[in-house]
Order: structure tokens, then sequence, then C-alpha cells
């Protein structure tokens, strides 16, 4: 499992709105639930990619935004090894801020199953 010293690995997010759009626009995995909405695609890297889109429409205080890109990247960081090879946006629902961070953690793990059945199929 990769150490990252300073925050967040630069080569493990997307970083630009192209990068963004080409999940969006070509998705070949698709995983929601009450939750969140995770799509995915393969890249051409031997790592997985992580973009995050918490919106403030749906998770007002800027302190229920953190916490649950915290989980999201935490959860993506365990699950790293498993996910070689594709880019993965996640998505927020509405009503976040009343979830336990378990309960999100274990809502990811399930997204992180499915992605990687549904990658690896296609």
């Amino acid at each position: 499992m990769a150490t990252f010293t300073k925050g967040f690995a630069r080569q493990a997010r997307l970083l630009t709105s192209a990068e963004f759009n080409e999940v969006f626009n070509a998705a070949e995995g698709r995983s929601a639930d009450e939750r969140f909405a995770v799509l995915a695609r393969r890249n051409q890297y031997e790592k997985a990619r992580l973009g995050l889109a918490i919106s403030k429409k749906r998770l007002r205080r800027a302190v229920d935004r953190n916490r649950v890109k915290r989980l999201v990247r935490e959860s993506f960081r365990e699950h790293q090894d498993r996910l070689a090879g594709l880019d993965i946006v996640v998505i927020n629902r509405d009503g976040l801020e009343n979830r336990s961070n378990s309960e999100l953690m274990l809502s990811l793990a399930g997204h992180w199953d499915n992605l990687v059945k549904r990658c690896k199929q296609s």
C-alpha cells in the first residue's frame, strides 16, 4: 500500500476539468445509492485516480463537505490497489451531514466492489 507524505498524492487525483469530463462522458462503470453516485472509466496508467464532486448545494456547511471529502479519500486509499487503472469520480447525494462515518465508509466500500466488477467485465 502506498504511503503519502504530504496530503493526497498529486498523481492519484483527477486535476483538470477535461479529466473529469472524460469520466462523466465515457463512464464504463456506475454505482449509486442514497449516499453517493460513483462513476469510473479505465485509464492508461497503472494507478487509480480520484476526483471529488462534493457540491455545496447538497452539503451547505464547509465542515460537512470537508468531512465527506476526507472520508472518501481515506476509503479510496484503503482500496487503491484493487482500483488500479481506473479514473473515479465520487458525487455526493443529499443528507450526508446526518450519516455516520462508518455508514459512509461502508457505502464507499460497496461502490469500490461494484466498480471493480463492472470495469473488469467491459
